[in-house]
C-alpha cells in the first residue's frame, strides 16, 4: 500500500508500460472539467443578466406609472381650465346643444 502511494506521488503511473490508458483517463477528466467551468460560467452570465433585466423592467414600470398618473393630471378638467386662462380663453357659459342630421330619403 504504501509502495503505491510513493509511486503515484512521484508520477510512475504516467510514465510505465500500461500508462496509455492512465493518460486517456487523465485527459477525459480533465475535458468533463473543462465543459464543467464553461457551464458555470454560462449559467453565472445567464443569472446576472436576468438581475438586469429585472432592474430595468422595474424602472420602466415606475416610468410608466408616473407618466401615466402625470397624463391623468393634465387631462384634469381643472387643470385644463388653467391652462387655457393663461391663453386668455375662458370656459363657455352656453352649454353646447346637438345636431342630429336626418337621413334623406
Amino acid at each position: 500500500m504504501k509502495k503505491n502511494i510513493y509511486n503515484i506521488l512521484k508520477g510512475t503511473f504516467l510514465v510505465s508500460d500500461d500508462s496509455f490508458k492512465n493518460w486517456r483517463f487523465i485527459i477525459f477528466i480533465s475535458v468533463l472539467a473543462i465543459i464543467m467551468i464553461a457551464s458555470s460560467h454560462s449559467a453565472d452570465k445567464k443569472v446576472y443578466e436576468i438581475a438586469r433585466l429585472k432592474n430595468e423592467v422595474k424602472e420602466m414600470r415606475s416610468a410608466f406609472v408616473d407618466g401615466r398618473s402625470k397624463l391623468m393630471r393634465l387631462k384634469m378638467e381643472s387643470a385644463v381650465i388653467r391652462k387655457m386662462k393663461e391663453k386668455g380663453i375662458s370656459p363657455s357659459v352656453i352649454p353646447p346643444k346637438k345636431i342630429k342630421v336626418k337621413p334623406q330619403k
